[in-house]
């Protein structure tokens, strides 16, 4: 054999050993299934004056975890059509647009989706390109799963079998707008029967839960049944947590952060081996996906109204949602100041899950987006009388839930009043004092109160004693919040707000 036969030989002995190599690297490699995560998600453009979030970003990175894995499935937690400033105009369909346009895969309801008239949401169910799930949401009318969604859906990777669910908090009645033909049951019995029949019928290798329940609800749920990672919403925090074995996440709202998700399963025995996960910060950094655009253009109308300046602050404001369903804020007083100031009232009463921008205002111009953005639910602002028996049950209740939830959306912003309040004490016993107008509260006394007509006449966050009130202003007569709130802010002296915190709500324990 002459010598360039030998060379040739040591050449194709070394690419067949090479891609046996290959051959056995590929064979021994798990298969990896990546899920993209983000919940709570308002708005489509950055927040943070550009610095976060963004969805042209999010189909950024999107399409770069695709160059290192086809196998990926981006999901969303909830709440996302409503509520937002561009939901009023365009009923949500803004955000079907987004999503159809990224390329979502799943997303369960929120409950703040239906804030939506059924048949509002009907079609948006319709426009969209994705999935959404919500498998303890009852349509009483038919006894089936509200709108026709599927009870699970099963993806396959290289022959592994994923099973997903999605499942709703069982406040979703009395934090939204939902119709009365609609119940939510039970979502620790609903997924114990899905997964039970997802792992001993459908033999799926992996279920993955979508929910929108508060972090507590998904320890519970994990406990319920036999979850391998729980991706969730509701709570506008970054919050890791796990139960039962089970991994559970959520994310900040408005697509601060992304959570990457990669499940590795055993290519031979389809098990699941591991998981790695990280949280991608969603920056200013990232540029957008220039077929976005398309999107943007859209609605860019919309956009430039928005901006229009209505004032200023000298201060910075708090509108984050955790301050503003755990403590006194200066927004939250400047709301409640604006609510009672409105209706000529005694008391302004604001729950704090209706202060929605969930972000921090620098000292600077507010515009007309960073009005609609706090007060997006366009609620009309009515007036009630209450005894002050009532009035302390109204107070009971507001905090009944400030020990057990990391954020309760009825707790209160007040103007015109000041409480204390002690967490160790059990639920309906909590108030030590509160006063009204510098005076104790006496309960055979009457007192004017000005709130949101949802708390009142849907008994909103579960304020059904509101109903015993006398009517004064109705909702027909009524202003609506926004334009209370910006009308105050017009008033000001210069159009400059300076709110600040005056002891109104004090906490022990």
């Amino acid at each position: 054999m002459n010598k360039l036969k030998r060379n040739l030989l040591a050449v194709i002995i070394l690419l067949l050993a090479f891609g046996l190599a290959v051959g056995q690297t590929n064979t021994d490699a798990p298969v990896k299934v990546t899920f993209l995560h983000v919940n709570d998600v308002y708005q489509f453009m950055p927040v943070e004056g550009g610095k976060r979030g963004g969805l042209a970003r999010l189909l950024t990175l999107k399409k770069e975890v695709l160059k290192e894995n086809p196998n990926v499935l981006f999901t969303l937690g909830g709440d996302t059509l409503s509520p937002s400033v561009e939901t009023r105009t365009y009923k949500g369909a803004q955000m079907i647009d987004a999503w159809n346009a990224i390329g979502l895969d799943f997303s369960v309801f929120g409950n703040h989706e239906f804030d939506l008239k059924t048949t509002e949401l009907l079609k948006r169910i319709k426009e969209s390109k994705f999935t959404w799930l919500g498998a303890n949401i009852v349509d009483t009318n038919t006894g089936k799963i509200f709108a026709g969604t599927p009870e699970f859906v099963i993806k396959e990777f290289d022959g592994v079998k994923i099973g997903i669910l999605g499942v709703i908090l069982p406040e979703a009645k009395e934090t939204s707008s939902m119709d009365d033909t609609l119940k939510v049951t039970d979502y620790c019995l609903t997924a114990n029967l899905i997964v039970s029949r997802l792992r001993r019928v459908e033999k799926v290798d992996a279920v993955v839960g979508l929910t929108h329940l508060f972090m507590a609800q998904d320890k519970k749920l994990a406990q319920c049944a036999d979850f391998d990672l729980i991706l969730g919403g509701h709570e506008h925090t970054l919050l890791q947590s796990s139960s039962n074995g089970t991994p559970i996440f959520k994310v900040t709202a408005d697509a601060r952060e992304m959570g990457k998700f990669t499940l590795n399963f055993d290519r031979t025995t389809k098990k699941l081996q591991s998981m790695d996960w990280e949280l991608i910060p969603v920056t200013d950094e990232i540029p957008d996906a220039p077929e976005f655009a398309v999107i943007v253009d859209k609605y860019k109308d919309l956009l430039e109204k928005l901006s229009e300046p209505v004032g200023r602050t000298s201060v910075t404001l708090d509108a984050l949602s955790l301050s503003n369903r755990t403590k006194e804020t200066n927004i939250g007083n400047f709301i409640a100041d604006a609510y009672r100031d409105a209706a000529g009232a005694d008391i302004g009463f604001v729950n704090g899950g209706s202060i929605r921008a969930d972000l921090i205002y620098s000292p600077g111009v507010l515009t007309k987006r960073d009005v609609i953005s706090m007060l997006p639910f366009n609620n009309p602002i009515v007036k009630i009388e209450l005894d002050g028996k009532t009035l302390l049950e109204v107070l009971e209740h507001s905090v009944a839930r400030s020990a057990e939830d990391n954020e309760p959306g009825r707790f209160p912003q007040v103007s015109g009043m000041k409480f204390t309040f002690d967490t160790s004490k059990p639920a309906g016993n909590r108030i030590v004092e509160a006063f009204v107008g510098g005076k104790r509260l006496v309960e055979e006394a009457k007192y004017s109160f000005a709130t949101s007509d949802f708390l009142v006449s849907r008994g909103g966050d579960g304020y059904s004693m509101l109903s015993k009130g006398k009517v004064l202003i109705g909702a027909e007569n009524a202003r609506k919040d926004s334009e209370v709130f910006e009308q105050k802010i017009r008033k000001a002296p210069d159009s400059t707000i300076s709110p600040r915190l005056e002891g109104r709500i004090k906490r022990i324990n």
